[in-house]
């Protein structure tokens, strides 16, 4: 049996008696979009394509994403995923910390 828990909260996800929700977050590297140059129309695209899908039979179907390329996978319970995804990068949590003025 799959033993799952929140990853927020830390409540038990048992399979059949309570839906859980998975939130799948990929952080990268942005690129700023390139002028497009002859040298670039002038590409064989498809040799690219070709030697993608090489490593990927090479690797079981896994990429070898560049080292700034993170991935994260988090379960959560129904009312974790609520709190999710009205505010996903917490912002409204951190405005609530006060402190008094002593």
């Amino acid at each position: 049996m799959v033993h799952v828990t929140c990853d927020l909260c830390g409540k038990e996800l048992r399979p059949g008696e309570a839906e859980h929700f998975v939130v799948k977050i990929e952080a990268f590297a942005a690129e700023d979009p390139a002028e497009l140059t002859d040298a670039d129309l002038e590409e064989d695209h498809l040799e690219a394509i070709g030697e993608i899908l090489r490593e990927l039979e090479e690797n079981d179907g896994e990429l070898d994403l560049p080292a700034a390329t993170r991935r994260f996978r988090y379960d959560l319970c129904p009312d974790c995923h609520q709190r999710f995804v009205r505010d996903p990068l917490g912002k409204e949590c951190s405005q609530k910390v006060t402190f008094s003025k002593n």
